[in-house]
């Protein structure tokens, strides 16, 4: 959403002349896209490796649940079921109705529909980019930063099995994050047409699409409506970042959206329902649980900061600014002069850092409010803020590559200096890759060998109740640190146990 105020020209300023205007740099013209290629290759396997174990997920804890629920009741009927008995997230729950909709295929093949998706995005979200820095898009290098940037939201956290393939919270956390990564695309787009109905369609879409993420996932609406809404505010005309009001309407018309949603959402029946089954506790905005919020705000970037391989958005980002000092221009071409005041520049330069502390603070607020002292464990809900803080770690790399690249073209020693440059960056980005592997060898490890036992155990089930059995035996299959059946002692509170009974037909299951 911030990056609508991009859509003024004036403060594009064309790449860097280099070597005397010729903008030849042959060093570097070879490295960036042999480096461009092993990132590809490292960061794409590992994606791939993770769309592949797509093949072997199963059913675990809200899998159960959301499986029968769209297999028995239909899109709507399960819709219908999480607005009026649920939570209210009827955008969810109509999403969950399509992938659950056919069984067990949709679950499998949606961390590949992620990844697809999130890579085209951000390669169209960096080509803007690079075009703002005065560059000339390179697919090669554009590939790469979507691809690492992919690798460290799915793989560098804590919930790798729960960000990329556990269908409920890639629904809820990783798809709102993709689709606002369109929506920023979407944005850009509205607010060049010069035709009026082309803009007013955007404007509509953006209201329906945010009107949606408000009742999709309530962690993204609050982060991606911080976003907005202080883009919103740079946007205005008067500051100088954006020409008309075509960016402050869409901002606004985003944020109307959102504040829709989450209004049915939270006055639904199954909103009221959840809240009723929550104990009495002290007031969110009492003096002793904004001590305990603030202080799993900081376990939360204890755990992040921690995690040194984020870094490699930044790396990865320096070469994508790099890439812009391949750019030359004509000799005697002058630059345009910059109409957007400094301060106001900065202040969008700086809009990332308060969406992303805020943000994550507010997402922590809202764990603690549903889960109690433990929310913030739940890790799958930081895929909200995360996204944006490597968006934005990426951003910065590419533009300090890119100021770096056109500091050094007055040197002597350019080339050297701007081919070390783009060698520290690959070594980096790399390395950030390859840390990951651990990581990913794991996941497959326990998945595939999950699946296996699954099947088995899902085969003995099915002939037991196909021969007239009502009480089955289930041995609890844990993976991602997600409930399973007999997580509690008091049977009747079992909802696992429960949606595992509907999903076989049988009246009950016991543990084996």
């Amino acid at each position: 959403m911030s990056t609508a105020a991009i859509e003024d020209e004036d403060v594009r300023s064309p790449g860097p002349a280099a070597g005397g205007g010729t903008g030849r740099r042959p060093v570097l013209r070879r490295l960036l896209p042999a480096a461009g290629a092993v990132l590809v290759a490292a960061a794409g396997a590992l994606i791939a490796v993770g769309c592949f174990l797509g093949l072997y997920v199963r059913p675990t804890s809200d899998d159960w649940c959301a499986a029968w629920k769209a297999r028995d009741l239909g899109v709507l009927g399960i819709t219908s079921d999480f607005y009026r008995t649920q939570n209210g997230r009827i955008a969810n729950a109509f999403l969950s109705g399509v992938v659950y909709g056919d069984g067990l295929a949709g679950i499998k093949i949606l961390p590949t529909v992620i990844a697809v998706c999130f890579t085209a995005g951000l390669v169209l979200l960096g080509r803007e980019l690079v075009r703002f820095l005065g560059g000339r898009p390179r697919l090669l290098v554009l590939t790469a930063s979507a691809l690492v940037v992919q690798a460290l939201v799915y793989f560098a956290g804590t919930r790798s099995y729960q960000v990329l393939l556990w269908a409920p919270a890639t629904i809820s956390h990783t798809v709102p994050s993709v689709i606002g990564v369109w929506a920023i695309l979407l944005a850009l787009w509205t607010v060049r047409r010069p035709r009026a109905p082309a803009r007013a369609a955007g404007f509509v879409s953006a209201f329906l699409i945010a009107f949606a993420l408000g009742t999709l996932s309530e962690p993204f609406a609050l982060v991606s409506g911080l976003l907005a809404g202080l883009a919103g505010l740079l946007c205005l005309p008067r500051i100088g970042l954006a020409r008309n009001w075509h960016p402050f309407t869409w901002c606004l018309l985003w944020c109307s959206g959102l504040v829709c949603g989450l209004v049915v959402l939270y006055t639904s029946p199954g909103a009221r329902w959840r809240r009723a089954q929550q104990p009495d506790k002290e007031s969110l905005l009492s003096a002793g649980e904004l001590r305990a919020t603030f202080a799993d705000w900081l376990r939360v970037w204890d755990s992040v900061t921690g995690q040194w391989a984020y870094l490699g958005a930044a790396a990865v980002g320096v070469l994508l600014g790099l890439a812009c000092c391949l750019r030359g221009r004509a000799p005697g071409k002058r630059e345009p002069r910059r109409s957007v005041p400094r301060r106001a520049l900065t202040a969008a330069l700086l809009l990332p850092v308060p969406v992303v502390v805020l943000g994550s603070f507010a997402v922590v607020v809202g764990l603690r409010s549903g889960y109690g002292p433990s929310g913030w464990t739940y890790a799958r809900t930081w895929t909200n803020f995360l996204v944006p803080m490597e968006l934005a770690l990426c951003g910065y790399g590419a533009l300090l590559g890119a100021r770096g690249g056109r500091w050094l073209a007055a040197r002597r020693s350019a080339d050297a200096a701007l081919a070390t440059g783009a060698v520290a960056a690959s070594c980096l980005a790399l390395a950030s890759v390859a840390v990951l592997v651990p990581n990913v060898r794991e996941l497959t490890t326990t998945t595939v060998a999950r699946s296996v036992a699954w099947d088995a155990q899902n085969a003995r089930i099915r002939s037991e109740a196909a021969q007239g059995g009502n009480d089955v035996g289930y041995r609890p299959l844990y993976i991602g640190a997600l409930a399973e059946p007999f997580f509690t002692g008091d049977y009747d509170r079992d909802w696992v146990a429960s949606c595992v009974s509907n999903w076989y037909g049988v009246d009950r299951i016991h543990r084996r």
